[in-house]
């Protein structure tokens, strides 16, 4: 064999022969079906977390049923924005730690305080290793009678806090929570809240779409709605002509 490298599929011992060489770097360099924002608020009996269905390849919104809300354990939900099948690593990854903490049957669960820090682990040291996983969390759960509601993004930075989001909806929703969240809203109007900032995303960011799901915790159990879809209005001035008054427009 000659000092030269070895191309993909290029034999290593003969020209004639075809065998694979070492393949392909195998983590996710660029990510190719996405979602978009997820939104959590907590209010008085628990905690909500809400989210579209979409899933984006690059910028075309190519599937409409994708649900981005999963169930971990008895008391914890986590919401997904980004890279779809790493949100399906992550799931597998918690699968086996839930898994693991049942065997012991030892009568305690894991909180989300618990899972929390371990996906803070999980992406930090993959982030490390520059194989990162290409999404931002949302974390949320009821335990002992704690809300809990936290994020931690792709490079491993996280934080809780009474209301969070991730995406454009950092950017566009969460100035909607402090104006109009507090701690002792219920069901009915945190729902609503979140169904403002969702439609305001639906308007706003190009990926987003008005089919969404909206995910109640409380100490009874984790309860997730069936898909369904806002209502919109398209006839406000702006919509009509959105270029009106612009500088160079025609």
């Amino acid at each position: 064999m000659t000092g030269k490298q070895p191309y993909v599929g290029q034999a290593l011992d003969s020209p004639h022969a075809f065998t694979l060489a070492p393949g392909p770097t195998k983590h996710t360099q660029y990510p190719y079906v996405t979602g978009t924002s997820v939104l959590g608020i907590k209010y008085k009996d628990g905690v909500l977390i809400a989210a579209d269905t979409a899933g984006s390849y690059g910028s075309t919104v190519r599937y409409k049923s994708v649900e981005r809300l999963k169930p971990c354990g008895k008391h914890c939900l986590i919401g997904a924005s980004g890279e779809i099948s790493d949100f399906q690593q992550i799931l597998t990854y918690v699968d086996k730690l839930i898994l693991n903490d049942y065997m012991w049957d030892d009568g305690n669960n894991l909180s989300p305080r618990d899972i929390h820090n371990y996906l803070t682990r999980v992406m930090y040291n993959k982030r490390n290793n520059f194989d990162p996983l290409w999404n931002t969390l949302v974390i949320g759960g009821v335990k002992n009678g704690e809300k809990y509601l936290g994020v931690v993004t792709m490079i491993g930075v996280q934080f809780e806090d009474n209301h969070v989001a991730s995406g454009f909806g950092n950017h566009l929703a969460r100035p909607i929570f402090r104006d109009e969240w507090h701690e002792n809203m219920t069901l009915e109007e945190g729902t609503q809240l979140l169904e403002k900032a969702l439609t305001v995303l639906y308007y706003r960011d190009r990926s987003a779409i008005n089919k969404v799901q909206v995910a109640n915790i409380t100490a009874e159990g984790i309860n997730i709605s069936e898909p369904y879809a806002l209502k919109t209005n398209w006839e406000y001035k702006a919509f009509k002509n959105p270029t009106a008054g612009a500088v160079g427009s025609w």
